[in-house]
């Protein structure tokens, strides 16, 4: 009678079984899938607010691209760096650790540098992106990017357009920088051709044309 009683009851409250786990597991993720819905572009939240669900499948949204409004169809789990890559062929950004750590596929959110691999494209909302070619003003080469070749700042090219918008996003907020402002800028760049004091040079030439 005594081994009984210390017997695991299926239904009792101090008991766990495989059901309760996989119906908690459901509800868990049920209410992650809540919480987060509301990150799709500015055209659906209306949708969401009258309780229409998005995906498993491809959605379509739109996205302010550098100044034009863009609608693609993309799945849930792609990035910002792959819907501007594989959906808009926006190339000039490019995708090397895909992990955040070398920041060659910087773009500018509403203006401020971030790591387009590391970001889901439904995160971005009704905020601006400005890529690589995005800089460039009817026809007209950014300083830094004419400094650049100038200098002979990149090598194998992939870092290039991260190390560029680093530095061009420094450039558009202190037009006299000094040489530690610039690697300051570039820290989160990594070249692995090693050309960082072409990229100094480049950049430092680059605020003197332009004050």
């Amino acid at each position: 009678m005594e081994d009984k009683k210390q017997g695991s009851d299926p239904n009792s409250k101090k008991g766990f079984s495989r059901r309760s786990f996989i119906r908690g597991a459901g509800l868990s993720t049920a209410g992650s899938v809540l919480l987060t819905t509301n990150a799709l572009a500015f055209e659906f939240d209306e949708g969401f607010s009258k309780g229409k669900e998005y995906g498993p499948g491809a959605n379509i949204i739109q996205m302010k691209v550098n100044g034009r409004i863009k609608s693609l169809s993309v799945e849930p789990r792609t990035t910002l760096a792959s819907a501007l890559r594989d959906h808009l062929e926006l190339t000039g950004t490019k995708v090397v650790c895909d992990r955040g750590s070398c920041s060659a596929c910087t773009v500018y959110l509403d203006g401020v540098p971030v790591n387009s691999c590391m970001m889901s494209v439904f995160d971005v909302g009704d905020k601006e992106i400005t890529t690589i070619e995005g800089i460039a003003k009817d026809g007209v080469l950014h300083p830094v990017q004419e400094a650049f070749i100038e200098h002979d700042a990149s090598q194998c090219g992939y870092c290039t357009p991260g190390m560029v918008m680093s530095c061009a996003h420094l450039l558009d907020n202190n037009s006299n920088p000094t040489l530690d402002d610039v690697k300051s800028a570039t820290r989160g760049n990594l070249c692995r051709c090693g050309t960082y004091p072409h990229v100094f040079k480049a950049t430092l030439a680059a605020a003197k044309k332009t004050t």
